[in-house]
């Protein structure tokens, strides 16, 4: 591993830890009864004891992570975790609602973050199996998954631009252009990442990109809406994902940077 990869999984584990933890706190705002910055889409809830639990393993997910003691074991139970509640929350919804486009965005997101946990687990130390063959291949699995999430998110821009263009923060000029530039940008990075070439320089820009919107999208919004929880978790799943690309552009194996 050189020097840029270091660089870029330290900093991605970072973001993605810091968001994992908001999302904890979210969770744990809402069990407790509290109102406002509750957990909105993909980690709404319905049951107080589910939102303890999801909250407190948010929490510890990111301690281990940041201290990377067990933090290989603790993104693996992440990403384990997401990956069951896409299949057995959001399919469901995805097969009797294809038309909406809600459970087709968290979902995916959901998914990406599930693939970014992987990757993440390979590249932290384990302490508990010496020798890592099955990582291994959950790494490669772990890289389709955030192709495929991309793609998805990229053909959503295309779908409903309208409504894309709209939340883009109104002093910024061409807002549709921009709507289908970060679309064709989702895909472009998705057939980077799924096909192995050029990984590293397009998880950067995806990174990039991700902490863009947390800026210049993102941050206006939740000052706009402070009180407003969905506005927040957007904003955090944003950072989650800028975290998540960083990831995976420093610890891909060198076969599939090109």
């Amino acid at each position: 591993m050189d020097g840029l990869s270091g660089v870029l999984i330290r900093v991605g584990r970072l973001l993605f830890a810091v968001a994992m933890a908001f999302f904890g706190v979210q969770c744990i705002i809402f069990a407790r009864g509290g109102v406002g910055l509750v957990p909105g889409p993909p980690w709404t809830q319905g049951h107080i004891g589910l939102a303890w639990i999801a909250g407190i393993g948010f929490i510890l997910a990111a301690v281990f992570i940041v201290t990377q003691w067990q933090g290989r074991l603790a993104a693996n139970l992440l990403g384990v975790c997401m990956l069951l509640q896409v299949l057995f929350f959001y399919l469901p919804r995805l097969v009797t609602h294809v038309h909406d486009p809600r459970p087709w965005t968290s979902g995916f997101e959901v998914l990406a973050l599930s693939g970014a946990s992987f990757v993440l687990a390979g590249a932290l130390p384990d302490e508990v199996h010496k020798g890592g063959g099955g990582q291994v291949w959950l790494t490669e699995a772990a890289r389709y998954m955030f192709a495929i999430a991309l793609v998805v998110f990229g053909v959503q821009h295309f779908m409903y631009a309208q409504f894309v263009a709209a939340l883009v923060t109104p002093w910024i000029p061409g807002r549709l252009f921009w709507a289908y530039f970060v679309g064709v940008a989702f895909f472009a990075a998705a057939m980077c990442i799924g096909m192995g070439r050029k990984v590293r320089l397009a998880g950067i820009l995806l990174g990039v990109m991700f902490l863009l919107f947390v800026v210049l999208l993102h941050i206006p919004r939740m000052a706009a809406a402070p009180h407003d929880g969905n506005e927040w978790t957007s904003g955090f799943i944003a950072l989650a994902c800028g975290g998540a690309s960083f990831v995976l552009a420093g610890a891909l194996p060198e076969k599939h940077r090109g």
